[in-house]
């Protein structure tokens, strides 16, 4: 017997609402602003940085501080240089693939509006197949429809112009989450569940909750490594993405093994706090929720690591969510995983004894 979904049908109108919108690193403040808007009910009070990340807070007086953390930001380019011909060379604005921008239709964001665009690609019939080139950074362009470079001037778009896809959100087969940018939009969309769920349940925590949506994580953790440092935290839960593996073309002796729908990804790590990440395991065989298993060398590589890094060191751990085809416009969820990353990281809550902490030597 099927369980029933904790997402109503205002958190799937948020959800979509939200990965509709554009929001690229350095750019985030639009749709910082729908999640604020959708938060604002469960949480006492904001916090926002001069950079744009967005806090909600529960209990901001309580002394013991626990962050539960994603990213707002979304991968894009900006726009490099404009030949006298009209076409538009591009650097990136964090990981953005080059390999899947031929033939991708764009929007270029110029201070007045918006400019519709594609990358242009030359046709097979044209290109010699003895020696094909593949799509690089120096051989992509895009082409907003000029003659000439003035005329692309004209439209407003500029050197620094940020350019993002428009593919919008939609469900494949009932229980996939389908859109670009669910790295990690999905964090942002989850942490802000957690909050709805403890405001209708009436759960009164023993601690001050700050729901982080950071900014600028894509090149380099530096929205979390800033509001670390405002908010002081005793403890951080971050959820991010990992990669299911179990697609065409991954080595799973390098990467590990990892399926979407099998359950929320706990990750092993340096940056992850043991006695924190037991206690997360602890609550999901406690509540019979699946989970998956992965290893990390050096670095989790999400902001995991700036928070475990700071303030002299806090307890950190991450819970991923499994995702296909990362840092295209498919990116692909299942709805179980996203709700049970949701239920995992409200009842590791409901378990955190701000009296007891997490030190090795209690």
């Amino acid at each position: 017997m099927a369980t029933k979904s904790i997402l109503n049908k205002k958190s799937l109108t948020f959800l979509e609402t939200y990965l509709n919108n554009a929001s690229p690193t350095g750019y985030e403040w639009d749709g910082q602003k729908i999640w604020m808007n959708y938060l604002e009910p469960y949480v006492d009070t904001f916090i926002i940085d001069h950079y744009g990340t967005a806090v909600g807070v529960i209990n901001p007086d309580a002394p013991y501080k626990v962050v539960i953390e994603g990213h707002a930001d979304e991968i894009s380019w900006y726009v490099n240089y404009i030949t006298e011909d009209g076409l538009i060379y591009v650097i990136r604005n964090g990981g953005s693939d080059h390999q899947i921008a031929p033939s991708k239709r764009v929007n270029i964001h110029t201070k007045k509006r918006i400019v519709k665009g594609i990358f242009g690609w030359p046709a097979i019939h044209t290109r010699d197949k003895s020696k094909e080139e593949t799509p690089k950074l120096d051989n992509i362009f895009i082409d907003v429809g000029c003659k000439n470079k003035d005329e692309v001037e004209k439209l407003g778009v500029h050197v620094g112009c940020v350019i993002t896809y428009p593919d919008e959100f939609m469900v494949l087969n009932k229980k996939n989450f389908v859109c670009r940018a669910l790295d990690n939009r999905m964090g942002g969309f989850m942490i802000a569940e957690v909050a709805r769920l403890l405001k209708e349940n009436k759960k009164e925590l023993p601690f001050g909750l700050y729901i982080t949506n950071s900014v600028q994580e894509e090149i380099g953790l530096r929205g979390a490594e800033m509001i670390t440092q405002t908010i002081k935290p005793d403890l951080a839960i971050v959820t991010d993405v990992c990669h299911d593996t179990t697609t065409p073309m991954i080595d799973k002796k390098k990467e590990g093994e990892i399926k979407s729908g099998e359950g929320p990804v706990i990750s092993y790590a340096p940056a992850v706090q043991n006695k924190l990440r037991e206690l997360i395991i602890d609550t999901a065989e406690g509540h019979d929720i699946p989970f998956q298993r992965l290893a990390a060398s050096r670095a989790t590589g999400t902001d995991t690591d700036a928070f475990a890094y700071s303030n002299g060191g806090v307890p950190s751990a991450l819970i991923s969510l499994a995702l296909r085809y990362m840092h295209t416009t498919v990116e692909m969820v299942h709805q179980d995983d996203v709700e049970n990353v949701i239920k995992l990281i409200y009842n590791t809550l409901l378990k955190i004894d701000p009296k007891k902490g997490f030190s090795y030597f209690d």
